[in-house]
């Protein structure tokens, strides 16, 4: 369904064969690519989800019962991961909606609307050992400031076992299903477009 070669790809950033130590294997997050109509023609800027510290690193999270929190060994994120998710998600509108443009604010790109999201959850949940990826969206009227729609996104994946291949695994799977959620929930709304004003001088009565 998601249209994905694999779920996650490990990524030789860094050999082992380069250190006598042990070097965590990089992992990468992946965009699935469904193809989903609607929002036709907008152009949409995704912000950086906010994130607590503890969510704002290279680490693969395991959370307890009890809300206790560890990082996992033997693996990493490639990149801080509300970074990597900003990415994509960006990724996954390309791939997935038929928007006019999507970017990032950084670009410096006139938007439509904003995409301001809270990376709540991301992580191993034991003793069940399932993946929990938990986001929440707002659509922002990037003119007005006003917030158009919002809503909380959540997915549960089985992990198997708790080692870094099958976490990464189960949590790129999480992911790529809130992330297409996210793509139709935005394509399915009606959103405002911002005028364009014409450069040209308005004529005046002779």
């Amino acid at each position: 369904m998601l249209g994905r070669a694999g779920c996650v790809l490990a990524v030789a950033g860094l050999s082992a064969a380069c250190s006598s130590g042990s070097v965590p294997t990089t992992f990468d997050l992946s965009a699935p690519s469904s193809r989903i109509g609607g929002a036709s023609g907008l152009q949409i800027s995704v912000n950086e989800p906010a994130a607590l510290q503890s969510l704002s690193g290279q680490q693969i999270i395991v959370k307890d019962q009890s809300g206790a929190i560890t990082f996992l060994g033997g693996g990493q994120w490639s990149d801080n991961l509300p970074r990597l998710i900003q990415t994509r998600l960006i990724n996954t509108f390309e791939n997935a909606s038929q928007l006019r443009a999507v970017s990032r604010p950084s670009s410096g790109a006139v938007a439509d609307v904003q995409l301001i999201s809270e990376l709540r959850n991301f992580e191993i949940s034991t003793p069940g050992n399932e993946a929990f990826v938990e986001i929440a969206v707002k659509i922002i009227n990037d003119s007005s400031g006003r917030i158009v729609n919002a809503r909380i996104f959540r997915a549960r994946v089985p992990a198997g076992s708790v080692d870094a291949p099958n976490a990464a695994r189960a949590l790129d799977q999480a992911l790529s299903t809130v992330m297409l959620d996210i793509v139709r929930w935005v394509s399915g709304n009606r959103l405002p477009r911002r005028e364009i004003v014409s450069d040209r001088p308005v004529p005046t009565p002779s």
